[in-house]
């Protein structure tokens, strides 16, 4: 019948964005192993903050605008109707962790938010304490001597770092403010 999509065998897939191979392998296992789709997403994202996929990702990666190695990490429960038929059901709930210290799993961290509480963010020091809390190795020192002189290169350079978009330094390296004003305006108004 036209729109509908009739699906007669079950295989896993798992599709990535980025060209994280590890990651996907690992997300492949455990989604070839019986796992829910959310577990095996789970999996694959754990596989990339341990590797540190692309530098940034995990632990020891980027540091912040104060210097240190945070993780922010954000998962939800859904299975798109086009996509396989699980036997697992999606709740469409969500659970995610922001400048989260010393805990290294921030993707198993926003699991167990969405998992365990009726919240959907926890961030920074809470995050933290109800990660460890949850049974999550910690405290850990989630810098390394590359984020570091990262930081202290752009300290250096008189730049503070930039992970903003759409934003103009005032001088050189900073502080930076919207391109065009009519963008903050039009925002501002918007609220």
């Amino acid at each position: 019948m036209r729109g509908q999509v009739e699906n007669r065998a079950k295989y896993p897939i798992v599709v990535s964005t980025r060209p994280f191979v590890d990651a996907v392998r690992a997300a492949w296992k455990a989604t070839d192993g019986g796992v829910s789709a959310t577990d095996a997403v789970v999996q694959g994202c754990s596989a990339c903050e341990e590797l540190r996929c692309d530098g940034t990702v995990g632990p020891r990666g980027s540091p912040d605008e104060n210097g240190e190695a945070t993780l922010d990490a954000l998962v939800m429960d859904v299975v798109m109707e086009l996509t396989l038929v699980s036997s697992f059901p999606a709740t469409l709930e969500v659970g995610a962790v922001a400048a989260m210290r010393y805990v290294k799993d921030g993707i198993k961290a926003a699991r167990l938010v969405m998992q365990y509480t009726e919240h959907t963010l926890l961030v920074g020091e809470q995050a933290s304490v109800f990660a460890i809390s949850m049974g999550l190795p910690g405290p850990v020192n989630l810098s390394s001597e590359d984020s570091i002189q990262k930081w202290i290169k752009w300290k250096e350079n008189g730049c503070q770092p930039n992970f903003r978009k759409n934003v103009l330094p005032t001088n050189s390296c900073g502080p930076y403010h919207p391109k065009e004003e009519s963008d903050l305006e039009r925002h501002l108004v918007l609220l």
